[in-house]
């Protein structure tokens, strides 16, 4: 078959290279001149290397695996070092910084709240198992009805997944102590929900993260991208950039070609990893999965204010990956899903890739990546990111020691709602697509295949398994296999 892909995110440019595995000719068509979607990258000339998304190297294995589907490893295209500390969190009293060891980690919990080493081994033993079972058997499914579930390991499993304890609740059966839940909570916040709203099922992600640990990819998170394209073109995949589709043509219940730059050219079948809700504007209202009122009925991850700074020296105390949580998480989490307004009291992640990696930055400075999560959908003008930019470097001058940290940026740029909507045509301006909360879970989520159109079909953080890069890899791999299910038919 020759297939086309829309977008070139890890979702398809996985997706191109399983499809182009078993033989397909496979075309991706990129709107913009390089591939990564959210997680491009950019150089300025002062040398400054900034990945313009994803920071957090999570899931080690699932990259693996991918690499391993071609008979090769990320070792073989880049460096993967493990960061200790994991990360630091800084709370308005003192500051925690997780260890690269589990056996480190129960020491610290220890020493926060008496008993809470033992209740972190019994929580990571939990976590194992959802990750194993929620990663293997729960994610890799193309969730077309809720048959594919039925199966006798799955069924045993079930109430060990906790897909009915909310993971707030959950948390706090382990730890009274607030801030061993706040560690424990804050990586759900980017699934696009309260800890209150985000099934127990969830805790898998502290297994994926403090258990297998936090890495790096020396020359920044876009070496993920630029390997996995170099696998999809050793399986044939062809890649055009500055190429945007503009309008999905179709007939007799088929996408049959895709009008690229004013140019129409046939396809036998066609995967989008673009925006799910963009694409569908690419159809005939008739040949849509979801109307308007769907997508706005939804949930959706958080939009983020993102800075780009260069910085003119080091900057002391400052570690790889770094959380500022002084404020209330719920206040936050608030105004993002509640109120859906700028944050009073807003929590901050900064990443300081050139701590680990000389070639992000020049010598005798520091490349800042600064990230705020926020409602989709806010007002968003220079003015509004002026303000959180300096309350955020307030923050870190507290923390560091620094004074005057706006006088020592030579490099500047932001990265807010807007952007993500003409950049990515992302609905609302979302960064994580659609929140995995219990109603937008594995069924729930929008289909994978077009319920009109038998040969198009959707991959992303939009549709199944969900938000995040492992997920959207597998997401890929999902889709590749449905579409090579079509092959007799269409030949």
């Amino acid at each position: 078959m020759k297939i086309a892909i829309i977008g070139s995110g890890f979702s398809g440019i996985s997706a191109a290279a399983y499809a182009g595995k078993k033989g397909h000719e496979v075309h991706v068509f990129e709107q913009h001149n390089q591939p990564g979607g959210r997680a491009r990258q950019f150089t300025t000339e002062a040398g400054y290397t900034f990945d313009m998304g994803p920071s957090w190297y999570w899931m080690p294995d699932i990259m693996e695996d991918f690499f391993a589907d071609f008979d090769c490893k990320t070792a073989d295209f880049f460096e993967l070092v493990s960061l200790n500390p994991q990360f630091e969190m800084i709370f308005s009293d003192e500051k925690i910084s997780v260890p690269e060891s589990l056996e480190e980690l129960k020491i610290l919990f220890e020493n926060l709240e008496k008993g809470a080493g033992l209740q972190l081994e019994k929580l990571m033993q939990s976590a194992k198992f959802k990750y194993e079972v929620g990663m293997q058997d729960f994610v890799n499914k193309p969730c077309h009805n809720w048959t594919e579930f039925i199966s006798p390991k799955i069924a045993k499993s079930a109430l060990k997944l906790d897909l009915l304890t909310n993971f707030r609740s959950y948390v706090a059966k382990y730890f009274k102590n607030e801030k061993l839940r706040t560690l424990m909570e804050f990586p759900v916040i980017f699934l696009g929900a309260t800890p209150k709203n985000i099934p127990a099922l969830y805790s898998l992600m502290n297994y994926g993260g403090y258990a297998l640990g936090t890495h790096y990819p020396i020359g920044g998170f876009y070496q993920l991208v630029l390997a996995m394209k170099s696998v999809a073109e050793k399986q044939g995949a062809i890649f055009h950039f500055n190429s945007k589709v503009e309008k999905i043509h179709t007939d007799n219940k088929k996408a049959t070609s895709l009008q690229i730059n004013g140019v129409n050219h046939e396809f036998d079948a066609v995967i989008a990893s673009s925006d799910y809700h963009h694409t569908e504007t690419l159809l005939n209202e008739e040949h849509r999965n979801y109307t308007e009122e769907y997508w706005i009925s939804r949930t959706f991850a958080p939009s983020s204010l993102i800075f780009y700074l260069g910085i003119n020296q080091t900057i002391p105390n400052l570690k790889h990956h770094t959380l500022f949580f002084e404020n209330d998480l719920d206040e936050h989490i608030d105004c993002i899903y509640g109120d859906k307004k700028w944050p009073e009291k807003p929590l901050f992640y900064v990443c300081c890739p050139s701590k680990t990696d000389d070639g992000v930055a020049p010598k005798g400075r520091e490349n800042l990546f600064l990230l705020m999560p926020l409602a989709i959908g806010v007002d968003d003008d220079e003015n509004v990111r002026e303000k959180y930019l300096m309350e955020m470097l307030s923050r870190i001058e507290k923390h560091t020691g620094i004074t005057d940290l706006a006088s020592k940026i030579e490099y500047k740029k932001s990265y807010c709602v807007s952007d993500f909507i003409s950049d990515y045509n992302a609905y609302g301006g979302n960064a994580y697509g659609l929140a995995n909360t219990l109603n937008q879970t594995a069924v729930l989520k929008p289909k994978i295949k077009n319920k009109k159109l038998n040969n198009l079909f959707y991959t992303g953080q939009l549709t199944v398994p969900g938000p995040g890069v492992p997920p959207s890899i597998i997401s890929g791999k999902i889709v590749a296999q449905e579409v090579n299910k079509l092959k007799k038919e269409v030949l």
